[in-house]
């Protein structure tokens, strides 16, 4: 790890630790979980190479097994999540198995399609709650000692399951399964003159996918004590999609930026009453304008930049002298 590496890690665990001290901690769960869930779906579009129009099923999925295992069932909170976990990797090993057996828009189109049956089935099932969704979710106690109800003793909680999730995550992508799929991304036919088996390689990671948004999903719905329809429509899919490409797909921090900035920017929006949709639509063209590999991914190359500016000027300033 180099020394830039490290102080970054430092930072960003002193972030984490402090963040309750100034901003409200619901407001920071609830910033981790849609973060988690943008990592998750980068996963598939920035390392994979494919287009998902319905992550929002494992999303939404994980929310109500997770809620209906809490409230119903009665299993502690850390049981429910792995059932959401399971739930979410068996469903994106089903849905993955039919969907990538296609690409490109036919893929997104398939994606999309079983998303909207999902979201029908949930809201037709009985044990989901119809349109109302699973309200009163109890927050109760964790491993059976931990205070599920003390907000900032529950943001330690999700801040620390979100940290071994983005450790999970980075070790996925620096290890030799994720260079196998950015090799697969980059050039398909390749990897398959090479003897790679592509679709296991592309199953697999949408199966890991998948569990992580379904555990941000599980996450939520206990955080919120809800778990509703919108976490499961097309609308959070095309949500989970800005932020990942505002953050920048083509690094691996990025959409844990975007999802924060997606979050934080509803919140403090949410005063202006029906001109927030105008206002998000003006702030996302510019984003993309201004910041065409994401705001992570454009920072990132900002000093090599000025380098090569600087470098142009003074071989700009060398010529006039001769």
């Amino acid at each position: 790890m180099t020394r830039f590496s490290l102080l970054s890690l430092v930072a960003a665990i002193a972030l984490l630790l402090a963040a309750p001290l100034v901003v409200y901690p619901v407001l920071l769960m609830k910033v981790l979980c849609f973060a988690l869930f943008a990592m998750s779906f980068n996963l598939l579009l920035g390392y994979v190479g494919v287009l998902s129009f319905g992550h929002a099923m494992f999303f939404g999925g994980g929310a109500y097994v997770a809620g209906y295992l809490i409230r119903d069932v009665g299993l502690p909170p850390e049981l429910a999540w792995l059932g959401a976990l399971a739930a979410g990797a068996a469903g994106g090993y089903v849905v993955g198995a039919v969907a990538l057996k296609r690409s490109g828009i036919y893929f997104a189109m398939v994606t999309l399609a079983v998303a909207q049956m999902a979201f029908f089935f949930f809201n037709s099932a009985k044990f989901t709650g119809g349109e109302d969704g699973l309200q009163n979710i109890p927050r109760r106690p964790l491993l059976g000692f931990i205070d599920g109800r003390d907000d900032l003793v529950l943001y330690y909680v999700v801040a620390t399951i979100f940290a071994l999730s983005l450790l999970l995550v980075w070790r996925v992508v620096h290890s030799p399964f994720g260079r196998s799929i950015v090799a697969i991304r980059d050039n398909e036919p390749r990897a398959i003159s090479l003897g790679y088996r592509v679709q296991r390689y592309k199953i697999l990671a949408f199966v890991i996918s998948a569990s992580l948004a379904a555990l941000a999903g599980a996450i939520k719905a206990y955080v919120f004590q809800l778990a509703s329809l919108t976490d499961v429509s097309w609308h959070m899919s095309g949500e989970v999609i800005l932020m990942t490409l505002i953050g920048g797909m083509s690094n691996f921090i990025g959409p844990v930026v975007g999802g924060a900035f997606v979050v934080l920017m509803n919140h403090f929006l949410a005063p202006w009453g029906e001109w927030v949709v105008v206002l998000q639509g003006l702030i996302f063209v510019l984003a993309v304008m201004m910041f065409r590999a994401g705001i992570v991914g454009t920072l990132t190359a900002l000093p090599e930049v000025l380098r090569q500016r600087a470098a142009w000027r003074q071989k700009s300033k060398g010529r006039r002298r001769h």
